[in-house]
């Protein structure tokens, strides 16, 4: 079983930063996608902001290029997403994602709140 605990999350102002970090527990060999999701408010789904797809390739959203970059310490089991000169409309809880085989799996997701 695949457990994913988020953290890092804060009110902060506009252009500060944060990173989140996503503790995974449990095997992801041969993950299909793991990455970072957010859930706007006022929204039920969880969009892509960042993630590992398989065959090595990084898919990150255009809303978030040159300011937020992922990256996975596969040696202490952890994902993190660097959030740079953060903006109003980041704000969102930003979720852990995994597929593992046929398996999906989220993490309780962590507040990111960016207000003045």
């Amino acid at each position: 079983q695949v457990q994913l605990v988020e953290s890092g999350g804060g009110v902060v102002q506009p252009g500060e930063s944060l990173n989140l970090s996503c503790v995974i527990s449990g095997s992801i060999d041969g993950f299909t996608v793991l990455g970072w999701y957010r859930r706007m408010p006022g929204e039920n789904r969880r969009d892509l902001v960042a993630a590992f797809l398989s065959g090595g390739v990084i898919n990150v959203d255009d809303s978030v290029k040159g300011r937020f970059t992922i990256s996975r310490d596969n040696a202490k089991n952890t994902m993190s997403l660097q959030m740079d000169n953060l903006k109003p409309e980041d704000t969102a809880l930003y979720c852990c994602g995994a597929r593992v085989s046929k398996n999906a799996y989220w993490g309780q997701g962590t507040q990111v709140t960016v207000s003045p």
